[in-house]
């Protein structure tokens, strides 16, 4: 779907990264002088396999118009198995965001090591560009909707 009115739209993407892969693979990228879409704010986390996938419905709600979580590949997570964690969450996690009719492709879940720079680069620009084709992200009242219920219900 294009949105050709659209043409002034910037997206902004909030990326929830693990500190110990994705998140150095990023500081390559800018060591290496790696040119990428500037439209990216970045969250660190120890361990992908410690964030709260309210956290994404969360920035959501604050003006998100899309999301990349990327952590270290498999096998290779320093704490073992968070990032296997974090995956199997994100599986559940997608029926959540069919249920409040969000569409799936705002969210980018990818594995990026410390020594991929270029694909960290390459991300965020694919991310970018989707986000672009798909336009802002207007139903911030819903998410944040569904986060007042489930804050009232605590």
């Amino acid at each position: 779907m294009s949105n050709d009115n659209n043409s002034a739209f910037e997206p902004r993407i909030i990326a929830f990264v693990c500190n110990w892969c994705t998140y150095a693979g990023a500081d390559l990228t800018g060591t290496s002088r790696i040119k990428y879409a500037t439209n990216v704010r970045i969250v660190r986390f120890p361990c992908t396999g410690r964030i709260d996938f309210l956290l994404l419905l969360k920035a959501f709600a604050s003006g998100a118009d899309g999301i990349i979580v990327s952590g270290c590949h498999p096998n290779d997570c320093h704490y073992t198995s968070g990032n296997f964690h974090a995956r199997r969450r994100w599986m559940v996690f997608r029926s959540l965001l069919d249920t409040l009719g969000i569409d799936t492709r705002r969210i980018r879940y990818s594995w990026v090591s410390a020594a991929e720079g270029a694909k960290w680069a390459d991300l965020v620009n694919d991310t970018v560009a989707t986000i672009r084709e798909l336009g802002p992200y207007n139903e911030y009242k819903k998410v944040a909707d569904y986060l007042g219920k489930e804050a009232g219900d605590e």
